[in-house]
């Protein structure tokens, strides 16, 4: 849906897993075992991908200022079990959270959360306000406040239903 450049590092997986779903069709791209594939999951695993893709929604809504669209797993709870280890490099001595040992989706999406909470970016990335999206963007807006995931699309038709609900 959104026209915008994918989120930074790690916090691309966690955009892409929350917009395997297409709210407003009802489409879920996780049915594709292409899709499935580039995010490493099997079809036995669709189940938790699914629980973790709507908990990440709930918790990118609240990083927007929104209540949960339905009720479900906190976030907490799912990555808390994922495996994390510090991976440091021989050569430059850089140190990163990595998965240990099988690197499942919900340890990847666990480093990732990481990743993004030492750059600071991790609250940039939010859910579309709009009831028939919630599609994941990044907030690049200098003050942080962006609200729809694309402007031509949600964000106008938010402002037009704004202007005929004022209009005579």
């Amino acid at each position: 849906m959104s026209e915008r450049s994918a989120a930074p590092g790690g916090l691309a997986l966690v955009e892409s897993l929350v917009n395997t779903l297409d709210l407003e069709s009802g489409g879920d791209s996780l049915d594709s075992p292409d899709v499935r594939a580039r995010l490493g999951i099997t079809e036995a695993e669709l189940p938790a991908a699914r629980e973790l893709r709507e908990s990440l929604r709930a918790t990118l809504l609240a990083h927007a200022g929104h209540p949960p669209h339905r009720e479900v797993t906190p976030l907490g709870e799912l990555l808390a079990g994922a495996p994390l280890l510090v991976a440091v490099d021989a050569r430059d001595g850089s140190a990163a959270l990595a998965p240990a040992g099988a690197a499942t989706l919900t340890s990847r999406v666990a480093a990732a959360v990481a990743e993004a909470l030492v750059a600071g970016t991790w609250t940039r990335l939010k859910a579309c306000e709009a009831v028939t999206c919630h599609w994941a963007y990044y907030d690049r807006s200098p003050a942080g406040r962006g609200r729809w995931c694309s402007m031509q699309v949600c964000g106008a038709r938010a402002k037009m239903r704004r202007y005929r609900a004022k209009a005579p």
